[in-house]
């Protein structure tokens, strides 16, 4: 399936700073529907942007980036601290807006409209945004989850009822912006908190046809098909592998505990940086019903045994050595590593992909 690349939700802080103070005294006033829907503004055929910044030398460099794959689309330079695009998109889209070729930066959310940015090198990321329909609703549902936006954040720690409140305001908005291309966005930022893809697929499918085909809509679209595979509230169907010593293991031995299934091998590089945030957790929740499966998809036994000791996996491992054609990734449809599946004591999928801080806010959620 192919794969569609989102930069700015890599940038989570970065996107929450952008709600401006003129977003915040106008997010109480009611927003007709229409000025915040992909019908943006049926007046111009092209977008301008106008921006004043302070702090930066004339002649720095200042590129317009497309913010789900972060090409350059367009370059201009400084003059007396003001710089200018112009340009046409086919919807509304994200664009981030580089200095200098460095972070931090201008996230907006464009649509063919005259645009003003005002902002100091100093608080580029707080930099006041106006003209486009698309950014003030892009501003107002960041502004209406401020105070929840530590659910968002790789390293926040587990609350159930910021977690619940946010979705909250999510589907809220959704309900009243079916027809908007911040949408998709609000439903990706429902889906980072929410285990249930079920969930996910009932707020997708509310939305108007036309913004199910942006690359946003179809993000969401990928995501919940791969969801759905082996997904929250499925039962993982048992196994059996040899383990280091060669003795046959099944997950059903393991019934009982909360299991990490935990897809890697020792030539994975992302699977090796992984590891540490397992032991980690391992360590921490080792002692509360909490233990880890790890099936390698390597094809040496010496190097995945190296790769065990070396990154203190201590935990029980399978294989049967046959890299990519390693029966239980096959059963599971696994073509990329690193993947997991958290089940519970029943053998029941609660969650699934689990990185860093997420898997342990997971488990802190089922193993206070």
């Amino acid at each position: 399936m192919k794969r569609i690349i989102l930069l700015f939700l890599f940038l989570p802080s970065l996107i929450f700073a952008q709600s401006s103070k003129n977003a915040k005294a106008k997010v109480a006033s009611t927003t007709k529907q229409k000025e915040t829907t992909a019908k943006s503004n049926t007046e111009t055929n092209v977008f301008t942007i106008n921006g004043t910044v302070t702090g930066f030398p004339d002649g720095t460099v200042v590129d317009l980036l497309n913010g789900q794959t972060g090409a350059v689309e367009s370059t201009t330079t400084l003059k007396d601290n003001k710089y200018s695009f112009t340009g046409k998109i086919n919807r509304p889209d994200f664009k981030i807006i580089l200095f200098d070729k460095k972070p931090p930066f201008i996230t907006l959310f464009l649509d063919n409209s005259n645009v003003t940015i005002n902002g100091t090198k100093e608080k580029i990321e707080k930099s006041i945004i106006t003209g486009s329909p698309s950014h003030k609703a892009f501003d107002e549902f960041n502004t209406s989850l401020e105070p929840y936006q530590s659910a968002f954040f790789e390293n926040g720690e587990y609350d159930s009822a910021i977690n619940a409140n946010a979705m909250q305001v999510i589907e809220k908005f959704v309900d009243t912006h079916l027809d908007s291309y911040i949408t998709p966005f609000a439903i990706i930022r429902y889906n980072q908190i929410d285990d249930d893809i079920l969930q996910t697929e009932k707020l997708y499918n509310k939305l108007d046809p036309v913004i199910k085909t942006s690359v946003m809509g179809q993000y969401i679209a990928q995501q919940i098909a791969e969801g759905k595979i082996n997904g929250a509230g499925t039962m993982l169907a048992d196994f059996s592998q040899p383990d280091t010593a060669g003795n046959m293991i099944s997950l059903s031995s393991l019934r009982g505990k909360y299991v990490l299934v935990d897809f890697w091998a020792s030539w994975c590089g992302p699977c090796r940086q992984e590891n540490p945030n397992l032991v980690a957790a391992f360590k921490k929740y080792r002692n509360k019903n909490f233990t880890v499966l790890g099936v390698s998809l390597d094809k040496a036994k010496q190097a995945w045994l190296d790769a065990i000791h070396m990154d203190g996996l201590a935990w029980t491992h399978v294989s049967d050595l046959q890299g990519w054609n390693n029966s239980v990734a096959q059963q599971f449809q696994i073509f990329t590593i690193p993947q997991n599946f958290l089940i519970d004591p029943q053998g029941k999928v609660i969650a699934k992909n689990l990185r860093g801080a997420a898997l342990e806010r997971k488990l802190a959620k089922y193993l206070r």
